[in-house]
């Protein structure tokens, strides 16, 4: 038996073995922290010994046959503890090619045993789309530009957690010694590594103009500084910004400042634009396709310095930038309230340079072909390799140079066999490339720009001013090889002419056939040709073929062939996104042969969007033939639902019929926290949140707030929404804690639910002295009128009393800025993660008013909207307005105007969710039947308390769930038997309640002496199962609360906290390789029947005491450790901890 053993900092942990024979068990005493290695060594010497004299047979647990089996001679632990532990890669820099490099080397490593990564990230979240920075505008959406999936509210994905890679966020690597061998970070944090990758990538090279320093000159190249920029812009009314750089990057940043609607003036040294990708005729379309969109270009451009607003132009002055000054002979000064400075780049080589590596004398760290720098074990890739003199500047070079990386170290520093017939190496890279700069079609490829002396040329050139379009093609002399090109305006055929000038030959015969652009030839200019050849490249950052994708596409079958999961099976699209129509067309084009189409269903078992789904819904001509989810999923669907589909449904017929949520089955479609009315929280014990409506409470109020939390020890703690949040209550409390605080008139906060959340208020007129409506009475107004709303997603408000913006309205789904004469009307913000400022609706309008406005507003987003989609997405996708403008016209129209005649129905539907308005605490407290559902076990009127389910720890004197083990460590990831671990127990057949007892369609638990089941009535199919109360994953007790439905025909449980899905036949994991314990279930009369071994026997296993997550310092080094006690043939013994143990005898 394996065992883990806490130990003072900088000791060792000894990993001792159960030495058996039939009729003996000899077991080593854990050793104290006095006893010498010395001893300790020696102990293990006699014990080898006395195994060699009595003829031991060594045995290990192995975790597929959850067994002891025999194992292969081996030496000591201690000796072989060096050669066989993994090894650390440290990744310095957490950009899109330091992603890649870890995400090769994760394939290479597929068992994850070879290595262990760790990854410094200076910036706030984890690695995303640089290349793809612009359209931060289109959505506001950090999470849009993730390379991974979606950011938390600390700026992680699930991706590191799940890949076992340490995420330094917020952490700028500042110090190297390769002596040593470790990294430090600005934290004061020291890795160790046993290989280094720097993959620091550059930062934005300012030249030394004076007065660059001052306040309104920013850099362009992270989230950062765009959200600096549009705070900037928007707190000093800016009109006119100057963005100091004309390549790449400097047309980025200026289509970055033409967003905020600024003017937007491109400040350029050299006599044209992108000097490096395109020539004069090239220049000449692209700047009138620039400058017929508002922009400004000024090329020749000598910036002598920055005129701040006092005048001055040193760098002594912190005045704000006022204007531009040149050298320029009879140039003007230019006028404008922000600089953006896009000059190019330069690598981040500072850390190798105090490190004592290699660096270019222009810098860069200096590379070989496999990105070895001088440092051993020491790496470079991307911005801030040299290779060959040159510095690599776009995303296909540095992915180029991850994969090569990764190769690399995989072999020579990992010792991976990856049977590879040459030694991978980087020689350099094609620096052809497609992008859509405001707007227009710009690409390169090939020798765009021949040496003067290259007298092997050939040139045809398409100039047409009327269109704004220019195409070079660049040929030998003798017309048989295209060396490359430059197309401006019109790229369709870039895909096409790229290919041609990689190979020899298959030209056509009349060369000129190829430079007229597709849209002279009658074809579309945006419509780039799809190659049919499998073999064509049709993703150059990441090496993609078309045969690959459609071969994806194959694999995936018609109905899971999405764009996202294309590109995430290919990597397609990923980089810099130039190919993303093309895998779209891939798609298409397969999906049709394969007898499919491009589908926007909502899941499997609707073929249709939420909006979609709404409209069928509300425009039946008979609505009781739509009020269920079996009636809507009989006439609109198939199958049994799922996690995804249930919950849009409830939310619809919340917005339309709007009964109580677990009434009539509707408590089967609730999501997590829905079917509990309260917030379900690490351990799954919930947390309360009682309405206030405007942020006003009385003193009696407060103080039974405070004795229920003193009664319950719940964690208090004040929102960032003006409300009070009592955390750690377990659902069986939860009805007598909503009793007690109803009793002085506290309501159901919805924080639980995709509903109004708060309206929050500043104190306005009633006390501010700058108050000029009263924002609290209006606020409360609002609140009570909405409260209970459900929605697509969660909505906050707020009511501020003057325009000071105490109250932060503007950054709300909807909120109100009190003026002289009645209120501003703001819709479509949101804080959070993806801040966007609310926009102007009505301006200078009556209470009244604006309640009627909102009426139409929430209610035309509740009907249109897409599932979890919040209003600020929602609302940037409508249309524009008839008479130009953007979607916040459209909605004037809409919803002032009646422009779709549509405002009698929302007026309507709006009032009649104001008019059937309830307290859904207050119906579960005084309904019995209802109170009977938040029951700890269905079959026991006993309760296992919070605290012994999960540890919970003190923190400034008030108590907290202890954190969760980060996955793949101890308490993770609970591993079940691959077989029947009960195979050869007697079993019975225990009644553990009627039916009666068990609502329909959901999961209830059960106690069995210490384990806790679940069992689920899954009425629709008419089958019932048991299966483990506990989700694998974190070691939570919570399977019960998820939602049941299908995966292709199967049924399945959603874990309620991480949406894990697990068959409930056979409890096997859907989405992973966890699996659950499964038992029969039978019906007699009305009696529930579940076959179980033993009391005994199943709490060896899934004993509540001995699954309790606990805070501890153990660590796992060989991963041997066994997470689980294993019943055999002898007693259960309880060490001194309290943890259950067995001893095995074979």
């Amino acid at each position: 038996q394996t065992k883990r053993y806490k130990k003072p900092k900088d000791t060792f942990i000894i990993n001792t073995s159960v030495l058996v024979t039939r009729k003996t068990s000899i077991k080593m005493a854990p050793p104290s922290s006095r006893t010498s290695l010395y001893s300790m060594c020696l102990s293990l010497a006699v014990l080898s010994h006395i195994a060699t004299s009595f003829s031991f047979v060594p045995r290990s647990f192995d975790r597929s046959q959850r067994a002891f089996v025999e194992s292969p001679p081996r030496r000591s632990s201690v000796m072989m503890a060096a050669e066989n532990d993994p090894k650390r890669v440290v990744v310095i820099g957490n950009g899109m090619v330091g992603q890649r490099f870890m995400e090769n080397l994760l394939k290479h490593d597929a068992d994850k045993s070879k290595c262990i990564i760790s990854t410094f990230c200076e910036e706030p979240r984890a690695a995303y789309n640089r290349v793809k920075l612009t359209s931060y505008f289109e959505t506001l959406d950090p999470s849009s530009l993730s390379m991974t999936s979606e950011f938390d509210e600390e700026g992680r994905t699930p991706w590191y957690e799940e890949n076992n890679v340490e995420l330094l966020l917020n952490d700028k690597a500042v110090a190297m010694d390769t002596e040593a061998k470790t990294v430090t970070g600005a934290s004061g944090k020291t890795i160790p590594y046993d290989v280094a990758v720097f993959a620091t990538g550059s930062f934005p090279f300012v030249p030394p103009i004076p007065g660059r320093n001052r306040p309104g000159v920013f850099v362009y190249r992270t989230i950062e500084d765009l959200e600096a920029m549009l705070k900037y812009a928007k707190e000093n009314n800016v009109k006119s910004a100057a963005v100091i750089g004309g390549g790449l990057l400097g047309l980025e940043a200026a289509k970055a400042v033409a967003d905020m609607n600024a003017t937007s003036h491109i400040i350029e040294f050299a006599p044209i634009l992108m000097c490096r990708q395109i020539d004069q005729g090239g220049h000449n379309a692209l700047v009138t396709k620039i400058e017929d969109m508002g922009l400004k270009v000024h090329c020749g451009a000598r910036t002598e310095s920055f005129v701040g607003t006092d005048g001055t132009t040193d760098d002594e002055s912190d005045a704000p930038v006022a204007a531009l000054r040149f050298s320029n002979e009879d140039w003007d000064d230019l006028p404008v309230q922000m600089v953006v400075v896009s000059c190019g780049i330069k690598p981040r080589d500072e850390l190798a340079r105090d490190a004592g590596i290699a660096l270019g004398e222009r810098g860069g760290v200096v590379v070989d072909e496999q990105l070895r720098t001088s440092a051993s074990s020491v790496y470079a890739i991307g911005e801030i390799a040299l290779y060959n003199n040159f510095i690599y500047g776009l995303i296909a070079p540095g992915y180029d140079m991850a994969k090569v990386c990764s190769q690399t170290v995989a072999a020579e520093e990992l010792g991976i066999n990856l049977d590879l017939d040459q030694e991978p190496a980087f020689t350099g890279a094609d620096l052809s490339t497609k992008l859509k700069l405001l707007g227009c079609d710009v690409a390169s490829f090939g020798e765009n720009q021949p040496k003067p002396d290259d007298e092997d040329v050939t040139e045809l050139v398409w100039n047409d001013p009327i269109n704004n379009i220019y195409r070079k093609l660049i040929f030998n002399k003798a017309g048989t090889k295209l060396r490359g090109g430059i197309l401006v305006g019109d790229a369709g055929d870039y895909t096409l002419l790229h290919r041609l000038s990689t190979q020899d030959g298959g030209l056509p015969e009349n060369i000129a056939a190829l430079l007229p652009p597709p849209s002279a030839q009658g074809a579309p200019a945006v419509s780039d040709e799809v190659p049919s050849d499998p073999s064509a490249q049709i993703c150059s950052c990441n090496d993609v073929s078309r045969g690959t994708i459609e071969e994806a596409i194959v694999n995936l079958g018609i109905d899971k062939a999405t764009l996202p999961a294309v590109k995430k099976c290919t990597e397609a699209g990923t980089g810099c996104g130039g190919c993303e129509p093309l895998v779209k067309s891939i798609l298409k084009q397969q999906l049709e042969s394969l007898g499919g189409s491009l589908s926007n269903s909502m899941c499997e078992h609707f073929s249709m969007s939420r909006p979609e789904l709404m409209a069928l819904v509300r425009t039946d001509a008979d609505p009781s033939s739509v009020d269920s989810f079996e009636k809507i999923l009989a006439k609109h669907g198939h199958g049994d639902g799922c996690e995804i589909c249930k919950p849009a449904v409830a939310s619809i017929l919340a917005s339309l019929v709007n009964g109580v949520i677990i009434d009539e089955g509707r408590d089967a479609l609730q999501d997590t926290n829905d079917r509990s009315m309260a917030n379900m929280q690490r351990g799954g014990s919930y947390s309360v949140v009682p309405r206030v409506p405007g942020g006003e409470l009385t003193p009696e109020q407060l103080i039974v707030m405070g004795e229920v939390a003193k009664k319950y020890n719940l964690y208090t703690k004040i929102t960032g929404a003006q409300r009070i949040d009592l955390f750690g209550a377990a659902k069986y409390q939860l009805p007598d804690i909503w009793e007690e605080l109803g009793a002085v008139g506290l309501e159901s906060g919805h924080a639980y639910g995709k509903a109004l959340r708060t309206v929050k208020s500043c104190v306005g007129s009633t006390w501010c002295r700058y108050g000029v409506q009263d924002s609290v009475g209006f606020a409360i107004r609002v609140e009570n009128r909405y409260k209970g709303v459900r929605s697509p997603h969660k909505m906050k408000s707020a009511v501020s009393g003057c325009v000071r913006e105490c109250a932060e309205a503007q950054g709300k789904d909807f909120g109100m800025i009190a003026t002289e004469h009645g209120y501003n009307l703001y819709v479509g913000g949101n804080g959070g993660v993806n801040p966007v400022h609310a926009e102007l609706l009505a301006r200078d309008i009556d209470e009244d008013t604006v309640i009627r406005y909102l009426d139409r507003y929430l209610m035309y987003y509740i009907l249109t909207a897409d599932k979890l989609e919040r209003t600020a997405p929602w609302q940037m996708k409508l249309p524009g307005g008839k008479n130009g403008g953007g979607p916040i016209e459209h909605l004037k129209e809409v919803i002032i105007e009646d422009s779709l005649g549509i405002c009698d129905e929302l007026d309507r539907r709006m009032q009649h969710l104001v008019d059937t308005y309830h307290d859904e605490w207050a119906e579960v407290v005084k309904d019995p039947v209802r109170r009977a559902k938040f029951k700890q076990f269905v079959n026991s009127d006993e309760n296992i308390p919070r605290e012994k389910m999960i540890e919970f720890i003190d923190q400034r004197g008030q108590l907290r769930p202890t954190d969760w083990p980060a996955d793949g460590q101890p308490q993770t990831n609970w591993q079940a038997p691959s077989d029947d671990v009960f195979a050869r127990s007697e079993k019975s057949w225990v009644k553990v309640g009627t039916t009666s007892d068990f609502d329909p369609n959901v999961g209830s638990p059960i106690l069995y002496g210490d384990s806790q089941l679940a069992v689920f009535n899954n009425a629709h199919r008419g089958e019932w199962y048991c299966t483990q109360n506990m989700c694998p994953h974190k070691q939570a007790f919570v399977l019960s609360q998820g939602i049941i439905g299908s995966f292709e025909g199967a049924p399945k449980v959603a874990c309620p906290l991480h949406k894990k899905q697990f068959s409930l036949e056979d409890g096997h994991q859907f989405d992973g390789d966890l699996k659950l314990i499964t038992f029969p279930v039978k019906i007699e009369g009305d009696d529930v029947m579940v076959e179980l071994p033993a009391v005994e026997e199943v709490d060896a296993i899934l004993g509540t005491n001995g699954l309790r997550v606990t805070k501890s310092d153990c660590i796992d080094i060989t991963g041997d450790a066994l997470k689980v006690p294993v019943r055999s043939s002898v007693s259960l013994v309880t060490d001194e901890t309290g943890m259950r143990n067995t001893t095995l005898v074979h």
